[in-house]
């Protein structure tokens, strides 16, 4: 099988799904064409110039027995520069979509990206999103959208992606999981010898809607409770970040709590720092699979995470929950670090979630035959 994987908008997830898709699928004939992700107005909106009008041009007409693409490509005007596309029976994974995202107070409003993220979908024969909670927000975010259009809505529309729509959720590499292959050998060891000292790690974009005002308010209560800890606050860093995160820095040192701050390079570094923590916590406002928490939870971390969201399928309902107000957000978060700090100094086992049917080597199967499926009969999947 010829495919061609289109991720518009290579962002760090995109890429890790892409290469993972890649290697989980070795016998197809893989030729990826990717953006960097910068820019994110005109790479959401230009990818389709950029590729078809560009040096892809000739990548694009060669002869494709099926496309495998991101949301962020937009679809419909690709396949208007390159009509050679509209015949080739198209996947499309939905890392995000854009019906549910914060915005910041200097955002500009405009409903351009949403009406790309419902063009793509009908042009896809075959949707694929990462969790339930990702479709379902964007199918009722498309729903609204569409009943406030002023005229000439075509009926239909929203049903009509729900029933070429499956979830199926990034999987992790066998070397996430606590104990799998050499690698982890070396982790596991340090798991042994684990401080009594409960650690904790956050472990996500800095960036406003990963609620660091939440974490910032929740340290604040915590430190109340007088229990040693250490935090580690790692992540992907940009060049502006929110104030709150210079706050909390100061805040952990001021209780000797620090652990590592800022973005691990290394992979196995990284990894060591997750199997090291007794917990992970989110304090996200949005987030679509929760993958950083996944990979956590795999290494052997207990999750402390919002009851809402992507979480619930992945670890049932009896987490602690937030509202949109901080002071609340806080106070459950606090409450949730005090119980599992409680049973670290105890020496209780703590309860950690088994994710090991969300890998590669579980899920490969899963996504070959949705893929096949969709190579050979189109537009016929429902």
């Amino acid at each position: 099988m010829k495919v061609l994987l289109l991720s518009a908008y290579d962002a760090d997830s995109h890429k890790r799904w892409r290469r993972g898709l890649v290697a989980a699928i070795p016998d197809w004939q893989w030729t990826v064409l990717s953006l960097p992700p910068r820019y994110f107005s005109w790479r959401v909106r230009g990818n389709s110039l950029s590729w078809g009008r560009g040096e892809a041009l000739a990548t694009l007409r060669q002869p494709w027995d099926l496309i495998v693409t991101t949301s962020m490509t937009d679809l419909a005007s690709l396949r208007g520069f390159v009509p050679e596309l509209c015949r080739v029976p198209t996947a499309v994974y939905f890392h995000e979509n854009q019906f549910d995202y914060p915005c910041t107070e200097d955002a500009v409003p405009s409903v351009e990206p949403q009406l790309l993220n419902i063009y793509t979908a009908l042009c896809g024969d075959l949707l694929l999103f990462n969790s339930e909670y990702n479709r379902s927000t964007l199918l009722e975010g498309a729903e609204l959208l569409l009943h406030k259009l002023p005229d000439q809505v075509p009926r239909g529309i929203c049903q009509e992606i729900a029933d070429k729509s499956r979830v199926l959720p990034v999987p992790l590499e066998p070397a996430a999981f606590l104990g799998a292959g050499e690698e982890k050998a070396a982790v596991k060891k340090i798991v042994g010898e684990k401080d009594a000292r409960v650690t904790f790690v956050w472990n996500h974009r800095w960036e406003h809607d990963k609620g660091p005002d939440i974490l910032l308010a929740a340290l604040r209560r915590f430190g109340r409770q007088q229990i040693p800890f250490t935090l580690h606050v790692v992540g992907q860093q940009f060049r502006r970040q929110p104030a709150e995160f210079a706050h909390i820095r100061k805040l952990l040192d001021k209780q000797g709590a620090l652990g590592a701050w800022g973005y691990r390079e290394s992979l196995a570094e990284y990894r060591q720092l997750l199997a090291q923590s007794h917990g992970v916590i989110s304090t996200a406002r949005h987030d679509f699979q929760g993958l950083s928490v996944l990979e956590a939870v795999a290494a052997g971390c207990q999750p402390l995470v919002p009851d809402s969201l992507a979480y619930p399928e992945w670890f049932g309902r009896g987490g602690w929950r937030y509202s949109d107000d901080v002071e609340s957000c806080a106070a459950h978060l606090c409450n949730a670090m005090v119980r599992c700090a409680r049973r670290v100094e105890s020496g209780e086992p703590l309860t950690v979630p088994d994710i090991s049917n969300m890998s590669w080597e579980v899920m490969a199967g899963d996504y070959r035959q949705l893929l096949t499926d969709c190579a050979g009969r189109g537009g016929n999947l429902a």
